[in-house]
């Protein structure tokens, strides 16, 4: 319990703290900055208990959600197959910088590719192993690159599009009052959804917060609102999960291709950024939209960062969500078959 209230302390230290200096997304990456950095210069360990961790991805899938109206939907279908298309050219530039470097470190190619791709980092560990990469290289990489998305991606968003009206989208939902409390009796649906398909697919946990939401928030259903610190509060959840994840071991045992790969990953984001501006000028979506659509998150951070900078969170959710699916459902299988149609050498693996 000390160390849950110490956890909880530290991480609301840090959000605060960032708040108040105004830096982008402030309560998820002051608490996990706060949460890494204590855990990594005292050696304490801190503690997030799962149930703590859900409950923050369910308030902010269900904060999502509320985004989405038919108008939605409708204008997302449009951009599905010239997004696929951009998602396809980033999936293959990553596979191919993961290549490339392979043949230069003694990493072997399995692992360099997978370490690039920006997918869940369970779900890339798990297709890796599957395939005899290392995945424990992979957990290492792939924390890297999420290390740098999430300090890199939204501070350059917020710094290029401060001009735009943050949380652009409109939430279609009503304020509960003393009398229509009930209202908040229908987010037990969801709350339900995200618990039972949250280890089915990736990200599931949110995704079917967000998902049932979405769908309940188009229907003649009348949803209440989500209070500011309620939100507040699922940030710092899901920041302090984040931070205790990141440990100083685990990066030193990447040693010296730690900067390689963190290279690698400011690559792929000024690539999805062109990719993303590409779409942009093809399509009628904005600038930040498009590109936070295409960028490798992080689902929620993209989301959420696109609340922050004028984007429509609601077209970045539906869009993620369809590059989530198409790398977890369709790389694992294609580079299967690319690996056995081109051997590669024989590295580290284990």
């Amino acid at each position: 319990m000390l160390n849950l209230l110490e956890t909880f302390i530290i991480a609301c230290l840090g959000g605060y703290i960032f708040y108040l200096l105004d830096f982008p997304l402030p309560w998820v990456l002051g608490a996990l900055a706060f949460v890494m950095l204590w855990q990594g210069f005292t050696k304490r360990k801190l503690v997030v208990p799962d149930s703590v961790r859900n409950g923050g991805f369910i308030v902010l899938g269900i904060y999502f959600g509320l985004y989405f109206t038919k108008e939605t939907f409708e204008t997302v279908i449009p951009y599905v197959m010239p997004y696929i298309g951009m998602t396809f050219l980033l999936i293959i530039v990553c596979v191919f910088l993961g290549a490339i470097v392979s043949r230069w470190i003694s990493v072997d190619r399995t692992t360099s590719v997978f370490s690039c791709i920006p997918g869940g980092l369970s779900e890339m560990a798990i297709a890796s192993e599957s395939m005899k990469g290392n995945s424990s290289l992979v957990v290492i990489f792939q924390t890297i690159r999420l290390i740098t998305v999430l300090f890199m991606i939204p501070p350059f968003m917020t710094f290029l599009f401060s001009g735009s009206d943050a949380g652009v989208g409109n939430i279609v939902v009503t304020e509960a009052t003393d009398g229509s409390l009930w209202r908040y009796s229908w987010f037990v649906v969801p709350i339900i959804a995200a618990l039972f398909i949250r280890d089915k697919i990736p990200a599931g946990i949110i995704i079917g917060a967000l998902g049932i939401t979405a769908v309940m928030n188009v229907s003649p259903i009348e949803m209440a609102s989500i209070p500011s610190i309620v939100m507040n509060a699922a940030q710092v959840a899901v920041g302090a999960s984040l931070g205790k994840k990141m440990i100083f071991e685990d990066l030193k045992v990447g040693g010296k291709y730690i900067f390689l790969y963190f290279g690698l990953s400011v690559t792929i984001i000024c690539v999805s950024f062109g990719l993303g501006a590409l779409l942009a000028n093809i399509t009628t979506l904005n600038y930040a939209t498009a590109i936070l659509s295409i960028s490798p998150g992080g689902f929620f951070e993209m989301v959420l960062t696109a609340y922050n900078v004028g984007g429509d969170p609601a077209v970045v959710s539906a869009l993620q969500l369809v590059r989530i699916l198409l790398i977890v459902l369709c790389v694992p299988p294609a580079l299967k078959w690319w690996f056995y149609l081109v051997p590669g050498t024989d590295k580290i693996r284990h």
